[in-house]
């Protein structure tokens, strides 16, 4: 896992010259969609890595490892032992700037909807310089002619393709899982952890608990009814022995 290596204020670089955002919308419907589901399933219903101190998942943020080179801006990263500062809106906070944060994230996904991505040509290289140890492509109309799920993990200085779904130094896996999503059903890009059960999100948790609720109020009515037969039960037996001019015991 990368160590953070955080630069001290003097020798922070200027980037009163980058452009952290265009302010211009390209994204689609499906890729709006996804890039929530895997954001907003992680801060809803997972407590991070054993022994770590926080994370930070994002969509359509720039990833600056250079402030003499352009960014890279993938669809959703996940970074480990990283805190957002407090002051935010400052321009050197409002990106992911690699000397801010002193590491790179762990974890960068590529949603892919056209060819003009360049997901397998320059990201795939530069993610590589930048050492991001994860890189996914989800390619779910499969534009690229490849696997609609391809995970790569950093080796030395270069992504060889994953034979399994599960990232060992994030403690999650990603799995394709078919099922409605805000009103949409689809094959959609999931979180899940090592037994491949997929990290719900906010309404799916709230769901679950609603579930579980109901299960035990029916579950002590149940328990109530069972309780009440059980006693009128006594009841018929005692006026039967009474009948008979035995006085039951108590």
């Amino acid at each position: 896992m990368n160590e953070p290596i955080i630069l001290t204020e003097d020798l922070l670089p200027d980037v009163s010259h980058l452009v952290t955002e265009d302010d211009e919308p390209v994204d689609n419907l499906p890729s709006e969609k996804q890039q929530r589901l895997l954001t907003e399933t992680l801060y809803s219903s997972w407590n991070g890595v054993s022994n770590s101190e926080g994370f930070l998942v994002a969509a359509n943020v720039g990833l600056f490892y250079s402030s003499n080179q352009p960014p890279l801006v993938p669809d959703v990263f996940l970074s480990l032992d990283v805190q957002v500062a407090e002051n935010w809106w400052e321009k050197r906070h409002r990106s992911y700037f690699f000397w801010e944060f002193g590491k790179p994230p762990e974890v960068v996904i590529e949603i892919v909807s056209n060819r003009q991505g360049n997901e397998t040509g320059r990201k795939f290289l530069e993610y590589a310089r930048m050492r991001v140890l994860y890189y996914i492509i989800f390619d779910p109309s499969q534009q690229l002619g490849g696997e609609v799920l391809q995970m790569y993990e950093l080796q030395g200085r270069h992504y060889v393709l994953m034979s399994e779904e599960w990232l060992t130094e994030v403690e999650l896996g990603l799995c394709l899982w078919e099922g409605m999503y805000e009103g949409k059903r689809d094959v959609w890009l999931r979180w899940c952890d090592v037994e491949g059960n997929v990290i719900p999100s906010g309404a799916e948790r709230a769901e679950q608990e609603r579930t579980r609720a109901e299960q035990e109020r029916i579950r002590a009515e149940q328990e109530r009814e069972a309780r009440e037969a059980a006693l009128q039960r006594a009841e018929r037996l005692a006026e039967q022995l009474r009948a008979l001019g035995i006085e039951p015991e108590v």
